[in-house]
């Protein structure tokens, strides 16, 4: 059996759940995991749907049955094969602890992800990504030709086919014109002190406040830096007797799996953006053992 993921945003009305189960059944379709979301206050609906075609229909004959019921209630909407595996560019600059955690990850199979390649203002994991069989990308980036490198970043999305960007400790700003054109593919990780502690070291500055907790956020990339749609966030306790080098370390780990577990979202369409924030359902059962994935 072929499986499909069917995912709709739409104006809430009535009777959209069952017109989507009316067709599936018809097309000899088995639901086989089900979520929605009604936003009350942006009359919003949002729903995903796993579902197995029991008679082998394609993905194309149920995309041309399913039109005429997206149009009659204005939705947006997609059918995800699932046994394809999305394109994904990561791009890292000096801080390798994302990088190598995506990396590893993918090649034991808990994210299930194709990475294109790994673009990098500076060439310190040249060799890790080489030595992993993946394309590296040194694209230098200076005040002078910011446009110039961004230029290029584009068409190695284009060259790869890249569909998600992954920024696994990118340390550069990108363009507001780059966040438009890419709005919704570009997923970002940082530490979840902003704007407390913002600027350098900032493990430090909450290690001289005495913070108890520190964290992640992972979000998409919108034009105001760092406060995209949130995606996945964690926390980790510290305490007095722990050192800022201690901080780092612990902040270190819970970015990396915070960022994994955001991939994870957004590559099984369980992500969806509702204006400045997101609806995120759920892990399909079997997508993984543990949605902690640490």
């Amino acid at each position: 059996m072929t499986s499909y993921v069917l995912t709709v945003t739409c104006k809430t009305t009535r009777g959209i759940v069952a017109a989507i189960a009316t067709f599936l059944a018809e097309q000899g379709c088995n639901i086989t995991d089900s979520h929605q979301y009604d936003d009350v206050q942006s009359g919003t609906f949002f729903m995903r749907v796993s579902i197995e075609s029991q008679t082998g229909a394609s993905r194309e004959s149920l995309v041309a049955g399913f039109t005429p019921v997206a149009e009659a209630f204005g939705m947006d909407w997609a059918l995800h094969d699932q046994a394809r595996k999305m394109k994904v560019l990561l791009m890292v600059s000096n801080f390798g602890h994302c990088l190598n955690d995506l990396l590893y990850r993918t090649r034991i199979g808990a994210l299930p992800i194709e990475i294109v390649g790994v673009i990098s203002n500076h060439l310190t994991y040249q060799k890790v990504v080489v030595n992993h069989d993946i394309p590296f990308y040194h694209i230098r980036v200076t005040k002078e030709n910011k446009p110039q490198a961004e230029a290029e970043l584009l068409a190695v999305v284009d060259e790869t086919g890249a569909e998600l960007v992954v920024l696994a400790r990118y340390m550069q700003i990108l363009s507001d014109a780059l966040c438009a054109k890419m709005s919704g593919r570009i997923i970002n990780i940082h530490h979840s002190f902003l704007p407390s502690f913002k600027g350098a070291n900032p493990y430090k500055q909450a290690y001289e406040r005495g913070v108890k907790l520190i964290g992640a956020t992972a979000h998409y990339v919108t034009a105001d830096l760092d406060e995209g749609p949130i995606i996945e966030q964690d926390t980790v306790r510290v305490t007095h007797a722990q050192s800022p080098e201690d901080y780092v370390s612990l902040g270190r780990d819970v970015e990396a799996q915070v960022l994994a577990r955001a991939i994870h979202a957004h590559i099984h369409h369980r992500a969806f953006i509702n204006g400045g924030k997101t609806v995120v359902f759920p892990a399909s059962p079997g997508s993984y053992a543990s949605e902690r994935m640490g």
